[in-house]
């Protein structure tokens, strides 16, 4: 159990340090994905309008400066408004859209598992015959269908 608990804790510290590195280091193809086009309403990388051309100058001269992703990502909002994000923020109303897809899930899970109890609770075992050998008892109309069937097949 411990090696295991090991390895989880040391993934957890590289995924950590490659995030640091990206915040710290950022590079204009990650960028490209997180930032959407106001001309054409995707990201960076799918636009080829002359906009887009100039925010990648515009990114990749504040990456020659020495500017953090954040502070890239905060001048392009301030010139932009926040529509420019490809995610938004997780703070304030846009943290709702963050966590109702989660409490839709979570929802969902618990109405599903109801009704599925409800289901199973509803299909109640039939009442077996004592003399039937432990099988339940059909209808009688029912019956005499299955033995005309199966003398039909027999023959």
């Amino acid at each position: 159990m411990r090696p295991l608990l090991f390895l989880a804790v040391l993934v957890a510290l590289a995924a950590a340090g490659t995030a640091a590195a990206s915040e710290e280091q950022p590079t204009l193809a990650e960028l490209e994905q997180e930032v959407i086009c106001p001309t054409c309403h995707t990201t960076l990388a799918l636009s080829s309008s002359p906009i887009a051309d100039r925010m990648r100058a515009f990114i990749s001269g504040r990456i020659a400066a020495g500017d953090t992703k954040s502070e890239i990502k905060s001048k392009l909002v301030d010139q932009f408004g926040e529509s420019v994000l490809a995610a938004p923020p997780k703070k304030g109303f846009n943290l709702l859209v963050w966590l109702l897809p989660l409490v839709a899930v979570a929802v969902a899970a618990v109405v599903i598992g109801l009704l599925a109890r409800r289901w199973s609770r509803a299909r109640a075992p039939a009442a077996a015959d004592p003399s039937s050998n432990g099988r339940a008892a059909l209808d009688p109309d029912l019956e005499r269908r299955l033995d005309e069937e199966l003398a039909r097949f027999d023959a």
